[in-house]
């Protein structure tokens, strides 16, 4: 997934300007920065839900904007910050919602599509809750259920909005322990936007810094999580320590 050239306005006002982005395939890449600087309404145009005023963003060599609905959603699922459904289903019903861009209308699901929706449920570790409904359901519980929706999708590009808000530090873990399993078994690409600096550290292999709507920096966690990168960005001073154990960088304190 590559962007080249792109620009996005806000009622007239320039927000995104010119971005040149070349997405590792395989790798988790994280989008970092301050509140403003850009990095949802980067995702955002990456899943179509915006349209770049200028440039494009292209998908083995064709502009995304020229992919019909059901091939786009072939090749990029997308796990919104907040996720919501209709009625009141159970999870195997949810994740099977996953396998619609491969059906044509009225078409009922085959025995390969029941498969890969089992195979979603046993990767997040659903299975036991198939039967139940999302009210149901933990936060975290929940959230694996919007991504095991995602996974039923069959696509190489993941991509994912800040998946750790309004979950406890437990489920944060156990959600980017997750992700990180998905993509280094699996080969998915994924692309998410976090706040966290120290998840930001530990789960991705390659971090962008966005600040006022352009690439600030970007590279492997230890080019990023610096104290010269961190205050340029969020206007923080850090003292940075360095976590043998999971080899990354972590930021230890805070201060203005």
């Amino acid at each position: 997934m590559k962007v080249k050239n792109l620009s996005f306005s806000y009622n007239q006002k320039s927000f995104i300007k010119d971005l040149n982005i070349e997405f590792k395939e395989n790798q988790i890449t994280t989008i970092i920065g301050s509140n403003g600087s850009g990095k949802s309404t980067l995702l955002m145009l990456l899943s179509r839900i915006y349209k770049p005023q200028t440039g494009f963003i292209e998908i083995n060599q064709q502009d995304i904007q020229n992919y019909k609905i059901k091939e786009f959603a072939q090749k990029v699922a997308v796990v919104h910050q907040k996720n919501q459904i209709n009625g009141d289903q159970d999870v195997k019903t949810i994740v099977g919602y996953g396998r619609l861009p491969y059906l044509h209308y009225s078409q009922k699901l085959s025995q390969e599509d029941y498969e890969i929706i089992d195979w979603a449920l046993e990767v997040t570790k659903l299975k036991e809750y198939k039967n139940r409904t999302l009210k149901n359901l933990s936060g975290g519980q929940q959230q694996r259920v919007w991504i095991a929706m995602a996974l039923a999708q069959k696509t190489p590009y993941l991509l994912l909005d800040e998946p750790t808000t309004y979950l406890d530090i437990r489920y944060q873990l156990e959600l980017l322990r997750l992700l990180k399993e998905i993509n280094q078994k699996y080969k998915i690409t994924i692309i998410m936007v976090l706040h966290d600096i120290n998840h930001a550290s530990r789960y991705s292999d390659w971090i962008i810094a966005m600040k006022e709507g352009k690439v600030f920096k970007e590279g492997s966690p230890k080019d990023i999580i610096t104290s010269e990168v961190i205050q340029e960005l969020y206007g923080v001073k850090t003292q940075i320590i360095f976590d043998k154990e999971h080899n990354c960088p972590v930021c230890f304190s805070y201060d203005l």
